[in-house]
């Protein structure tokens, strides 16, 4: 454990953040919840890797394996099926095979939902949290981020993935329809980096990452939504443009702070998702997850229509005060990348 003047503030000023977070929800009359930290399944998505443990009876009488969650997301959307509306979680959270500044292998997520609300509504509540919170921490809506001054009043700068496609690439996403189209358009661009064989996700994300995400939020968070249908995870197709789905992202001084959907609350849809998940984690890495039969019951059972978001609340505090990297907001933190001295 480091110790000193630096981390002290930063641990303060975590400390100011939670309480900041937890009175934003009670006065909007959220739930707080507590979910499990051994679950079934991790998650479904093929990036994700869970940490596997195994529960072992009295004198080895069995053995069932568990996981540590990679979010609380399953769990949450059972309880919005047993009737709870607005509901909130700070919960414990695990990823294997991340490491880099802004990722640790286990971190605090934020997660919220409201039932009966799309989210359009999760927007405005992630503004106004942010705004929120920053006033109770630093006393003020402006962020002071190296040498930024970020404005984090809202509403925030709103863009479509379609757009910021549109604008940073010259390619229309709703003209991308065919496996390879997306990398042959980038590759007719100029990006030499993109291969030909790459999937629409990882030419995506190879763009998205190499040339955009570092200039996003810098004036004022940005909101990056409707996301194409292949990165729809466990967000609803949008019925007025079936090309894309109801996930948007927020992004703070280059920083990806938050992901959101419109929940999926078909059944049959959600299943076929995870089998598509399921199939193209074996062919990446080599195994897949057995899907949580008890959220597929929860999804036949009935959810009502539903937004979430899950937030990274050590990023966040990280942000808040003004700092690089995960660590130097934590205590105890397994990756250490911060060099310069954070004692006396």
């Amino acid at each position: 454990m480091r110790h000193g003047d630096q981390i002290r503030k930063n641990l303060v000023l975590r400390d100011r953040l939670v309480r900041a977070v937890r009175k934003f929800f009670q006065e909007e009359g959220f739930i707080e919840t507590a979910t499990p930290t051994l679950v079934p399944c991790p998650g479904m998505e093929p990036h994700l890797v869970g940490f596997k443990t195994v529960w072992t009876g009295p004198d080895g009488a069995w053995r069932r394996p568990f996981y540590l969650p990679t979010s609380p997301e399953f769990h949450l959307k059972k309880m919005l099926a047993l009737g709870y509306e607005r509901i909130f979680e700070i919960a414990r959270t695990f990823r294997d095979n991340e490491y880099s500044a802004h990722h640790q292998p286990e971190f605090t997520m934020l997660e919220w939902y409201r039932a009966y609300a799309g989210y359009e509504r999760i927007m405005e509540d992630v503004e106004r949290l942010v705004a929120f919170a920053a006033k109770e921490v630093l006393g003020q809506t402006t962020l002071p981020y190296r040498a930024h001054q970020v404005r984090l009043d809202p509403p925030w700068k709103r863009i479509s993935v379609r757009e910021l496609f549109v604008e940073s690439f010259g390619i229309d996403l709703a003209e991308v329809v065919k496996p390879g189209d997306l990398a042959r358009l980038a590759q007719a661009r100029g990006y030499s980096y993109i291969r030909s064989d790459e999937s629409f996700d990882d030419v995506f994300f190879k763009l998205f990452l190499t040339e955009v995400e570092l200039k996003l939020g810098w004036d004022q968070p940005v909101i990056l939504y409707d996301y194409p249908i292949e990165m729809a995870a466990l967000a609803r197709r949008k019925s007025s443009a079936p090309r894309f789905a109801e996930r948007f992202e927020v992004y703070l001084c280059g920083v990806e702070l938050a992901n959101a959907f419109g929940e999926l609350t078909n059944a049959g849809e959600q299943a076929r998702r995870f089998q598509q998940f399921a199939e193209e984690a074996r062919k990446t890495r080599g195994f897949a997850y057995e899907p949580d039969e008890e959220f597929l019951d929860a999804l036949r059972f009935g959810i009502p229509p539903s937004a979430g978001i899950a937030l990274g609340l050590d990023r966040l505090a990280m942000l808040l005060a003004n700092e690089t990297a995960l660590d130097a907001v934590l205590a105890f933190p397994h990756v250490t990348l911060v060099e310069e001295e954070l004692g006396d």
